[in-house]
């Protein structure tokens, strides 16, 4: 395949990814993602990595990680999901994506090989990702799970510190049905004596199953304290994860030369240092556009709590939600008396207009509309200047609107 186009068609067709088709994408072991490694020279052997898990702010607590190291003059990789626009947003150094040559030489390099394995998506991506960070010779590189993590594909690194960024009930048809379950697979990022950082947020039942694991495995816990520094990224639920941050990097410390100039500027310039999008992101400015990739109660709440600081005239909420949620419960911390378009991402996961809408009504004004696109037109044409509009609740709803009417 010489064609970049031709590879990720092979790559999103011939092997499900969970952002598409839900739990049959998912693989519960780390067989397939070490035999790939092996094939490629195990390059996670040679990584210094910092590993994140957590229910919300993973991506954003990464990239405030990196553009920090990136400040202080390292060479930085990060790799997280999903992507919005591009897939290369998953594997970036220093914010710059990685080459599309570099995927379709990887791919038809090792294609042959991998076939045998039949691995996933996400095993593909991961192996890409350790081939690519240890071929650039990174300093550091920032590896995010893609869901939950003891049985995650990342989960084959030996990290120099752990992140849990927060726990909620999230994708309990596969992490498990209680708090303390799904802290309990978040938590398997923990490694023997390697430290781990917790976010404020982790309530009691979650923290007390971490600290379980952490203290089977001799990992000293540390819970990040309230610092008095801010992020550019906007959102007051972005505090918490500026904290976990400025934690985590008081511990890489010890390896890393990194000033107190570079902790505050570098954290004041995450979007424009590793192109960051979808949280809590302003598109545009009259009507004001604002999306948030958020996708489960807890950042449902988040949500909520931000649209009540917003003054604008009238609140236009796009909304598409994915089937495998609770939905009534995320519906349920919402506010009911602005205007809300329900609309269906091009996603199999996705719940249908009409059903979102048949959930919607105790809600004072929702409008359906087939297709992302179109739920964003109307919205526009509905919105006065001085109007906002919110789009939100899909990752996938807020990539396809951003990659057709706002693609950089």
């Amino acid at each position: 395949m010489s064609k970049y186009q031709d590879v990720l068609d092979y790559l999103f067709n011939q092997f499900p990814q969970y952002q598409k088709v839900g739990k049959k994408a998912y693989k519960a072991d780390l067989t397939n993602i070490t035999s790939l490694c092996n094939l490629i020279g195990n390059p996670q052997k040679n990584l210094k990595c910092v590993h994140l898990a957590g229910t919300n702010g993973k991506g954003s607590t990464a990239h405030m990680l990196a553009a920090i190291l990136q400040q202080a003059k390292y060479k930085v990789g990060i790799f997280t999901s999903p992507h919005l626009t591009d897939f290369r947003e998953r594997i970036k150094i220093n914010g710059v994506l990685i080459p599309k040559k570099t995927v379709i030489e990887f791919v038809n390099n090792y294609k042959a090989a991998f076939e045998k394995e039949k691995p996933s998506f996400f095993e593909w991506t991961t192996a890409l990702t350790f081939y690519y960070f240890k071929q650039q010779k990174v300093d550091i590189a920032i590896i995010e799970t893609g869901l939950g993590g003891r049985l995650d594909s990342t989960n084959i690194i030996s990290p120099l510190l752990s992140i849990i960024t927060t726990i909620d009930k999230d994708h309990q048809h596969i992490l498990g049905d209680t708090i303390e379950e799904i802290a309990f697979e978040k938590a398997g990022i923990i490694k023997e004596n390697i430290p781990v950082v917790l976010g404020q947020q982790i309530n009691s039942k979650a923290l007390n199953e971490i600290t379980k694991v952490a203290e089977n495995k001799n990992s000293r816990v540390y819970v990040a304290d309230r610092s008095n520094l801010k992020s550019d990224l906007k959102g007051s639920y972005q505090q918490y994860n500026c904290d976990i941050a400025c934690k985590a990097i008081s511990l890489l410390k010890n390896q890393f030369k990194i000033t107190a100039h570079d902790l505050k500027a570098g954290l004041l310039s995450v979007s424009k240092s590793t192109q960051l999008r979808g949280r809590w992101e302003i598109i545009n400015k009259e009507p004001l556009v604002i999306a948030d990739i958020g996708h489960n109660l807890q950042a449902f709440k988040m949500i909520a709590d931000e649209l009540k600081t917003h003054s604008n005239k009238n609140i236009f909420f796009i909304l598409g939600i994915s089937d495998d949620k609770n939905i009534a419960q995320m519906l349920s911390v919402l506010p009911k008396d602005i205007n809300y378009i329900v609309t269906q991402p091009s996603t199999a996961r996705a719940i249908s207009t009409n059903e979102l809408k048949n959930k919607m009504k105790n809600f004072n004004s929702v409008l359906e509309i087939q297709g992302s696109n179109n739920a964003f037109i109307s919205a526009k044409e509905l919105a006065n200047s001085d109007d906002l509009i919110f789009i939100g609740g899909s990752a996938f709803l807020v990539a396809e609107i951003l990659q057709d009417f706002f693609p950089s």
